[in-house]
């Protein structure tokens, strides 16, 4: 089993920041890709920004400029530095991983969710 346990959300005003992190535990052999995803009410989740091993960081166009993400494998845990928010980026973020559990055993894996809410 692997769990993602997420921290880091809140209220903030427009043009604020935050700071969001994801641990991975549990038993397994590496972690593929990491990501963000957010939602609102009613819609799907929708890409971040996500990050393989060893590879360049790919971003939703609406937060390019704005966010950055980052990868502490030592740590097996995933930041999404969020700066200059806007009240678009409310939302319930979600950190995702894709894990390598054992040979040929690749899952996907889900958080629980940590809100972020921005005000106008």
């Amino acid at each position: 089993q692997v769990q993602l346990v997420e921290s880091g959300g809140g209220l903030v005003q427009a043009g604020g920041s935050l700071r969001l992190s994801c641990e991975a535990s549990g038993s397994f052999l590496r972690i593929i890709t990491m990501g963000w995803y957010r939602q609102i009410p009613g819609k799907q989740r929708v890409l971040v920004a996500g990050i393989i091993t060893n590879g360049r960081p790919n971003y939703a166009d609406s937060v390019k400029g704005r966010c950055t993400i980052a990868r502490d494998d030592a740590k097996n845990t995933v930041y999404l530095q969020m700066n200059s928010l806007k009240t678009e980026d409310t939302g319930v973020y979600y950190c995702n991983a894709v894990i390598e559990e054992r040979v040929r055993l690749t899952t996907q894996w889900w958080g629980q969710g940590t809100p972020v809410t921005v005000s106008s």
